[in-house]
């Protein structure tokens, strides 16, 4: 693809030199980290850019308009066949890009229309599956999906853990930073206090010899590594789950050792699934809806659930009413009262 440049964005220095024009899909990603969004997030908006401006015959986004974005919109539906949920992203790649990065106010931005998503009734294991699943299970792999269906976190959430989010005395984890910037707490369950202190002292000793090996520095966000320079060394914002190998951060090029990666996890649950027979289309985000729906069978409040899920809304909790053992909506069918 053609190197597009935004001439708007022009400036001139303190010494009267015009700085050239910055790279489009670079403006994209320094608009993208001024608001804080995620690395995922940024790949995912750059791609869909790229694929925009190719799709069109490289022509500059300035130069398109409703037309364009719909038209595109119209060819991942259908020929694409792409779901409702990954068109709706692609759309709000392309109206970031106009809005944040082109400064662009028409009236057109809003009403291109979202792709409209079916409301499908999570996938769920009942226990004796769980059980089946992660039985033979062991290793670091063994322990983050334990801790998924134990805590009901996230697969990120649980990969971002550091080391002074997890409260022993108090059996619980502090999740930081959660779906929509929210922080809250949930419970360390009781039988993964000693295998999570187990593969904490091995983890610390990967750090101690990071450290002697002169690296040891952790990604810190929000500019903490500016307010406390030495954080990123410190042992209590390591993280809990980190990758086997040091790797380069994509954004400063800092040699550090990052956490586990999500398609590792990804891959051990479809290979577990399969060992365990068990023909339910579940990923590891299938344990945080089987661990909020054992704890309603349990006979715990739908609020309580909703709080350890940091659901914003109850309403989306309770979704989980409806996959209960018993049929649609828990009431017994009256064939099963026939003598």
């Amino acid at each position: 693809m053609g190197t597009f440049t935004n001439n708007s964005d022009n400036c001139v220095n303190a010494n009267g030199v015009v700085r050239p024009p910055r790279r489009l899909l670079d403006q994209l990603s320094e608009s993208i980290r001024l608001k804080h969004y995620s690395i995922r997030t940024e790949q995912a908006y750059r791609g869909w850019v790229r694929r925009f401006i190719l799709f069109h015959g490289k022509r500059h986004p300035q130069e398109m308009g409703a037309c364009e974005v719909e038209a595109f919109l119209t060819h991942l539906a259908v020929e694409g066949r792409v779901s409702a949920s990954t068109q709706n992203q692609a759309k709000s790649a392309l109206l970031f890009l106009y809005k944040e990065v082109l400064r662009t106010n028409l009236p057109w931005l809003d009403d291109v229309e979202s792709a409209k998503s079916g409301k499908r009734l999570p996938v769920v294991l009942t226990p004796e599956e769980v059980q089946r699943l992660l039985g033979p299970i062991d290793g670091t792999t063994g322990l983050i999906l334990r801790l998924l269906y134990g805590t009901g976190m996230r697969m990120m959430e649980c990969l971002r853990l550091r080391v002074k989010d997890v409260d022993f005395a108090r059996r619980e984890i502090l999740v930081r930073e959660g779906k929509g910037f929210k922080d809250r707490v949930t419970m360390l369950p009781e039988r993964l206090v000693a295998p999570l202190g187990e593969h904490l002292a091995r983890v610390k000793a990967l750090h101690a010899a990071d450290l002697a090996a002169g690296f040891g520095d952790v990604y810190l966000p929000w500019a903490l590594e500016r307010k406390y320079p030495n954080a990123a060394r410190e042992w209590a914002w390591q993280y809990v789950f980190v990758a086997a190998r040091r790797s380069v951060d994509p954004r400063s090029g800092a040699v550090r050792r990052h956490h586990v990666e999500a398609q590792s996890i990804q891959r051990a649950m479809r290979q577990a699934l399969r060992l365990a027979g068990v023909s339910k289309p579940a990923t590891p985000h299938t344990l945080r809806h089987s661990f909020a729906t054992s704890l309603l069978e349990t006979g715990y409040d739908i609020r309580t659930v909703q709080e350890l899920l940091g659901h914003a809304d109850v309403s989306t909790t309770m979704i989980y009413t409806h996959v209960l053992k018993r049929g649609g909506r828990g009431v017994r069918s009256p064939l099963d009262a026939l003598g």
